[in-house]
């Protein structure tokens, strides 16, 4: 794949890049190890100074790097603006509260000498240079929420960003830089997907971090388990929002269209299976469906438009080969089901919802990387459990409902990293993001996100032999 901006709004090239040589990858790798040499000895209050003056930047830098993030991507650029102040806000969370969050242990006095010790601790140290492997559907929150506790634990990063957002890769290079960090603290590596096995196998790459597709999961998972290093995998999800009879339906329904839709519907935690309790499911059916046609279609630098394009033309055509399965398998389309009328250049997809989904439809159980919503009739809990399970997928999931015995069957049983009740799924840099199943392993952000890429350090001090 070509490392180039290319407008999703319009299918035309915006600017090319030459993938980065041999010789200055290894420029890059070698000033990396140089920087984690000094930088790991830094103090957290000049980390700290370092990562606010970045959040800093970056608040000015907003309107300009929203334009070009929807320009690559094709995210309406109200949400781009929303993206870069979320991404401030955990940077200034991370700066703030890393000192706790890695602050050194002390074991139980009694547990200490019981082990023969004097005194004892552990310690959170950085590891190393963290390659990231990011995907383009938030160019520069998927890369934050990794540099952000990178950085304040004492890490230096690479990134290898998608193809498809070289200028958003770039300009966080310019933030780190701008921002004063040593030279070599955060790089970007414009390479290609063909470049990354060498990368992970280099000595100097102590660890890797990856969002994306599960193929490419699989791939960087089988090459670190290779040479024995840390992985944290975000991939893929097909997450469950179920409504129950209690629910606010109406609530609901609103939200539903938010929770399909975020990023042109092509975010891993958006909701994607829609399990609605049968007591409740015309009226829900009936509102969620007038709400995703009342979505406006359109340029996404247009502050009006609620929907853009798709990213890739490639990412429209595996969406509209899961829909037409659906339909030649018996799916109803409650609305949309194909490209807006009118709309010739781009890679537009209309809001979509299906009805009567089986089990041998592909869409069942693959995941949806669009506005596409499908819909599902449940007679009970039990079933609409079950239905929220039948998937490889766990990253997130959603329940609607008043009662309280539904609540805790639902955190029992539900196999998800997170589920959020009468709301939709959202990540905030104090709560733990990350999935089980085929969603990958690791958590991101929170004190759990900071010490995935820590060396947990015991220090262990002898006892001194009695009357000595």
């Amino acid at each position: 794949m070509p490392i180039a901006t290319v407008n999703p709004a319009t299918g035309e090239t915006l600017k090319s890049f030459d993938s980065m040589g041999s010789e200055e990858v290894e420029r890059r790798l070698a000033t990396a190890e140089t920087a984690f040499g000094a930088y790991r000895t830094t103090r957290f209050d000049e980390r700290a100074r370092l990562v606010l003056r970045a959040a800093d930047l970056l608040d000015g830098d907003r309107d300009d790097i929203a334009r070009t993030m929807t320009l690559e991507m094709g995210k309406p650029v109200s949400a781009a603006r929303a993206e870069a102040a979320k991404c401030a806000k955990a940077l200034r969370w991370y700066a703030e509260h890393a000192p706790a969050l890695l602050a050194d242990e002390e074991p139980a006095a009694d547990d200490v000498h019981d082990s023969g010790a004097d005194r004892a601790r552990v310690l959170y140290r950085p590891l190393g240079v963290v390659l990231a492997v990011m995907p383009w559907n938030f160019p520069l929150w998927q890369v934050v929420r990794f540099a952000a506790p990178a950085l304040m634990a004492g890490n230096v990063a690479l990134l290898k960003h998608a193809s498809n957002v070289p200028q958003t890769a770039l300009y966080l290079e310019d933030l780190f830089r701008r921002a004063g960090f040593p030279d070599g603290c955060f790089q970007t590596l414009l390479i290609g997907s063909d470049g990354v096995e060498k990368v992970l196998r280099d000595r100097r790459v102590a660890a890797a971090t990856l969002t994306g597709s599960e193929p490419a999961g699989r791939s960087v998972a089988a090459v670190c388990g290779d040479e024995i290093k840390k992985t944290v995998l975000e991939l893929g999800g097909s997450d469950p929002f179920v409504v129950l009879a209690s629910a606010d339906v109406e609530r609901a329904a609103r939200t539903a269209v938010t929770a399909r839709t975020q990023n042109n519907g092509q975010s891993c935690i958006a909701a994607k299976r829609f399990i609605v309790h049968t007591d409740v499911y015309d009226a829900f059916a009936e509102q969620f469906t007038a709400g995703m046609r009342e979505l406006t279609v359109g340029d996404p630098l247009d502050e009006h438009t609620d929907i853009g394009p798709l990213a890739s033309e490639q990412g429209r055509s595996d969406l509209e080969e899961l829909v037409d399965d659906a339909v030649r398998k018996g799916a109803t389309a409650l609305c949309g089901a194909g490209r807006p009328e009118g709309m010739d250049q781009g890679w537009f997809y209309a809001p979509t919802v299906l009805a009567g989904i089986t089990v041998d439809m592909r869409i069942h159980q693959e995941e949806t990387f669009g506005p596409v919503a499908t819909l599902y009739r449940v007679r009970d809990l039990d079933e609409a459990v079950s239905i929220a399970n039948d998937t490889p997928f766990g990253l997130s999931s959603n329940v609607w409902t008043r009662d309280d015995a539904e609540v805790e069957r639902c955190v029992r049983d539900l196999q998800a990293g997170g589920v959020f009740f009468n709301g939709m799924t959202a990540s905030h840099p104090a709560l733990p993001f990350g999935g089980v199943k085929r969603s990958g392993y690791g958590r991101e952000l929170s004190g759990h996100g900071i010490r995935e890429f820590c060396n947990v350090t015991t220090v262990w001090h002898g006892a001194e032999p009695s009357g000595s």
